[in-house]
Parts: structure tokens; sequence; C-alpha cells
């Protein structure tokens, strides 16, 4: 298979609007962990809330008759972000996986154009604020450096390049499937934690 000619954002953004929501729904899949690691350790929130409504957005992707009221699951989602005044790190991971489907199902719904790169910068926030929060660097030169050379920021690249060459594939069930594995990653998040 030949390889899509111009960039990363430039193949994404040429994606068909089903081919992009597929991409999203498998970083959103990535990003789950870290809203279940949230609530796991404040007692706020609802993993399970969030996931259900996930699972909804892979039964449109899969079954294309599905009908399924994305005006009601993005109300359902707003109640399952984190409290606005708390500002934690693990919070905000939290929101992230929570704006993310929300970008998600406003394309659901016919809007957002913008929303795929979105979700893609999103991901890759949260894996530059991880690094920035552990490894500590204050010259900004060299935490630059870090962050593009870091393990985690090379497996977050290989990750989107792999949901990207698949998603521009065939998209069959199986296909479909695989994705969402490949997003599930073990119940690793793009951050390398696990929920217990």
């Amino acid at each position: 298979m030949s390889q899509p000619k111009g960039g990363f954002h430039e193949r994404l953004q040429a994606l068909s609007p089903r081919r992009q929501q597929v991409f999203m729904a498998a970083l959103c899949e990535r990003l789950l962990p870290n809203y279940a690691l949230y609530a796991q350790m404040t007692g706020a929130g609802n993993p399970a809330g969030v996931k259900a409504i996930l699972d909804l957005v892979w039964e449109q992707l899969s079954v294309r008759e599905a009908r399924i009221d994305f005006e009601r699951q993005a109300e359902k989602l707003a109640e399952l972000e984190p409290p606005a005044d708390d500002d934690s790190f693990g919070a905000r991971r939290a929101v992230e996986m929570v704006v993310a489907l929300t970008s998600l199902l406003d394309t659901l719904r016919g809007e957002s154009a913008d929303a795929v790169l979105e979700v893609s910068r999103i991901s890759k926030g949260g894996v530059r604020a991880y690094i920035e929060l552990t490894e500590g660097e204050e010259d900004a030169g060299r935490l630059a450096k870090l962050v593009r050379e870091h393990p985690l920021m090379a497996d977050e690249n290989d990750f989107q390049d792999a949901v990207l060459e698949a998603v521009e594939g065939n998209l069959d069930r199986e296909a479909l499937r695989a994705l969402r594995r490949l997003g599930r990653n073990d119940g690793v998040s793009n951050l390398g934690l696990e929920a217990g």
C-alpha cells in the first residue's frame, strides 16, 4: 500500500468524517484510564458512564443504521466532567478525556470541522504535561528537547501514526474491533498509567 501524501495533520484532515471519528474514538479509548484513575483517586466522576457513551460511539461507527441521540449523550457527558474548581493534575487529565469525547460527539451531531486535530492535540498535550510534571526541567529549551525525545511522547506519536494508518485502510467491523483494542492498549493510558 502506498504511503498517503502529506504530513500527519494534512492526512488527518483529508480523512472522511467517519474515518476521523474512528481515529478520535481510538484516542478516547486510550485516554479513558486517565479518567478512571482520577475517579479512583478522588471518588469523583463516573468511569462507567463515560465508557457507556464511548461504547455508543463505537456502536454508531459499526452499525450505520444505529439511531443514537448524541445530543442527550453530550448532556450526560457534561455532567461527568470533574468539578471546575479542581485544578489537580488528575482532574486536568480527566477533563481532557471529557473534552476529547465531547469533540467526537460534536462531529456525530454534524458540528466541529477541526475536532480530529483537537483530539490529537489533547492527547499529545496530556503527555507533554505529564513529562513536564515528572521530569521537572526548568530550562524551556532543554524541556522541549526532553519532551520531544521522551519515550512516552515517542509512544504517543507512534500510536497516533498507527491509528491514522489503520483508518486510512479498510474499515470493516473486524478493523474497527482491532482499532478499539489498539486504543484500549491493555488498559494503559497515553501517560503509561492504568487504573487498578
